[in-house]
């Protein structure tokens, strides 16, 4: 039978996603490169920009601002549904040029041969 939030596959994820975090506020391509699922099927879906494929996704993170890039998370939740499917989501808050702005974020989780990757992302800011 399935366990839904194995308590360490969930605190499996809640590592890898604060690695994920730390690597998107400092710019670290290279880890969130590794993080996400390398195929022409994964997808993410930004504030601004809905990106299929890798190599959509790494051109974007190739050409985007590198600065004020810190944010704070809140809400962070973790949930598994067997052992090898997840899904995170969060909220945020980012001060870009003196404004805050709130948002959220979502991603699924696959453990493929090559370990876990987000197959799935999308950020989304609130309005105000």
């Amino acid at each position: 039978m399935t366990q839904i939030n194995d308590p360490a596959i969930v605190a499996e994820l809640t590592d890898l996603y604060l690695k994920y975090e730390k690597a998107l506020v400092e710019n670290d391509i290279a880890t969130m490169d590794e993080l996400f699922w390398d195929s022409p099927a994964v997808l993410r879906f930004g504030a601004t920009e809905n990106l299929y494929g890798i190599d959509e996704i790494r051109a974007f993170r190739q050409a985007r601002p590198t600065q004020n890039l810190a944010r704070d998370i809140s809400h962070l939740q973790v949930v598994t549904f067997d052992a090898d499917t997840a899904v995170v989501t969060l909220e945020f808050r980012r001060v870009t040029d003196g404004v805050p702005r709130f948002g959220r974020q979502s991603q699924v989780w696959r453990k493929l041969p090559q370990g876990w990757k987000i197959v799935s992302a999308h950020v989304s800011l609130l309005p105000g």
